[in-house]
């Protein structure tokens, strides 16, 4: 290989890539087992040899070359081992992780009825719970706002969460709905 203080930097990694582009991808193929993988260890290898000084390497290119192509392979496989592929018979049954139509349209459903029920609540049980959970505030927090106790607060979000379970069954089991209205 020609010295490389009378080339450029282009040239070097041109004769490098002509020296050792076939030995590197033997080596390459050797570790990762896949000619894609290996091409791309490969390239990312020569791709980091264009931001060297040529000098700094002269004598020790090609060890250089080894060490970084077995440091990306191991990079690469090292993550792939942490991801399990997925077959086809996975993929055709396995559920799918976005809910249905008829389960979206389910929790709208319930979203709208539980806000509808809610004010229905008193209105100091009403601002318990927004604070609860649309501010995700502790009971702390909730009575410095308020200036409730925090014993107050845990009562009014109870009784609050308790009448609403209790409305939201009976509107999603309506013979509930007139049993509960013949116990009342």
């Amino acid at each position: 290989m020609t010295p490389p203080e009378s080339v450029t930097r282009a040239e070097w990694v041109r004769e490098a890539l002509e020296c050792h582009e076939a030995s590197l991808l033997r080596y390459a193929l050797s570790i990762a087992g896949d000619p894609d993988v290996a091409r791309d260890a490969v390239q990312d290898t020569f791709l980091r040899l264009c931001e060297q000084e040529p000098g700094e390497l002269q004598g020790r290119l090609a060890p250089w070359l080894f060490t970084v192509c077995r440091n990306r392979l191991l990079d690469v496989l090292r993550k792939e081992r942490r991801m399990s592929p997925l077959t086809d018979v996975d993929l055709e049954t396995r559920p799918s992780e976005i809910p249905s139509p008829a389960a979206a349209a389910e929790s709208a459903d319930s979203a709208s009825n539980v806000l509808a029920l809610m004010q229905r609540l008193p209105a100091n049980q009403r601002e318990v719970v927004r604070l609860k959970f649309q501010g995700q505030m502790s009971y702390e927090e909730i009575s410095a706002v308020t200036s409730l106790s925090v014993g107050n607060v845990g009562f009014l979000l109870h009784t609050a969460l308790k009448t609403l379970r209790r409305q939201m069954l009976a509107l999603e089991r309506p013979e509930e709905r007139e049993l509960g209205s013949r116990i009342a």
